[in-house]
């Protein structure tokens, strides 16, 4: 008799399983698709980014120090040395409107991100627990809303006094009801949802509801109001500066750059008009239009349209 050899059981091999997509590939991929699908909202956020780095890179890029007063050169229009010419005691134009980026955009994106934050965790909570907190909360906000942003603010700022951190509070707070009643009308939604029941029904808490589970499904919509209030920080910032109850000099703002010019005379030099107002109205503008695209974006309804 031949012995036989045991049978091997041969293990089927095992297929690898594609790795998923990290986190940058992800992100590269929105981008793509954002450039592609968007090019006009594209255009205008390379613009905001080369605004950013502007206000960055102020040490850098200007070419003068915007202090710096040279009485030789007073209310000259633009020439070789002076690009965007010289204001009423000689200091160089274009440097000031650089290192007026940098005061403005700090103000607008604090602004926005102490405001739409802060009112987007009222939201969170107007929205989660109801009630009363949610009835007296939404008059609250209501009465916050009867008044113009700009009128609110300056009123704030007149009564905290000027400084850097006083128009930044002054900015935030009006920020706070836009960002609670976007965010809690989404939570009136998300919290009947049956991935909130099902947590529930397995004892999580209150805090854990909130943070873990509804939070993450409001980032959407705090991005879409981030972006499209900076350009409304901005505007009340230069407004402020103008009425003279903003940053005070001699630090340079765009708004106190146009303030300045119509003290210089009935008829202001028109280099010391053009060349701050054109910075603010490209500025809001590439905010506008970048929070557009966001918004088109990130909401499945309109991203479906396009």
């Amino acid at each position: 008799m031949t012995a036989t050899k045991p049978e091997i059981a041969t293990v089927p091999r095992q297929t690898a399983l594609p790795d998923e997509p990290s986190r940058w590939s992800r992100i590269r991929h929105w981008l793509y698709r954002f450039m592609r699908q968007s090019p006009m909202s594209a255009f205008w956020g390379v613009i905001a980014i080369a605004i950013v780095s502007v206000a960055v890179l102020a040490p850098v890029i200007a070419p003068y120090d915007p202090m710096r007063s040279n009485f030789r050169t007073m209310t000259k229009p633009p020439n070789e040395k002076n690009v965007f010419g010289t204001d009423q005691i000689g200091r160089d134009t274009l440097s000031r409107v650089i290192w007026g980026s940098r005061a403005s955009l700090t103000v607008a994106f604090a602004a926005v991100l102490l405001g739409t934050t802060t009112g987007a965790l009222w939201g969170l909570a107007c929205g989660f627990f109801g009630g009363r907190f949610d009835i007296g909360s939404q008059r609250l906000i209501e009465f916050m809303q009867s008044f113009p942003d700009l009128v609110l603010a300056m009123a704030i700022a007149m009564a905290l006094g000027a400084g850097t951190g006083t128009v930044i509070i002054a900015i935030a707070i009006t920020r706070i009801p836009f960002g609670g009643r976007v965010i809690r009308s989404v939570v009136l939604s998300l919290k009947e949802m049956p991935f909130v029941e099902a947590a529930r029904g397995l004892g999580a808490s209150n805090m854990r509801l909130m943070f873990r589970h509804i939070r993450p499904q409001c980032i959407a919509p705090f991005l879409i109001l981030a972006t499209t209030h900076l350009g409304v920080a901005i505007i009340i910032e230069a407004s402020l500066g103008f009425l003279g109850v903003g940053i005070p000099p001699p630090q340079p703002t765009w708004g106190n750059m146009l303030s300045d010019a119509l003290n210089s005379g009935l008829v202001p030099p028109w280099w010391l008009v053009l060349f701050p107002g054109a910075a603010i109205t490209v500025t809001v503008l590439a905010f506008n239009l970048l929070g557009d695209g966001i918004r088109d974006q990130l909401d499945p309804r309109l991203r479906r349209a396009i």
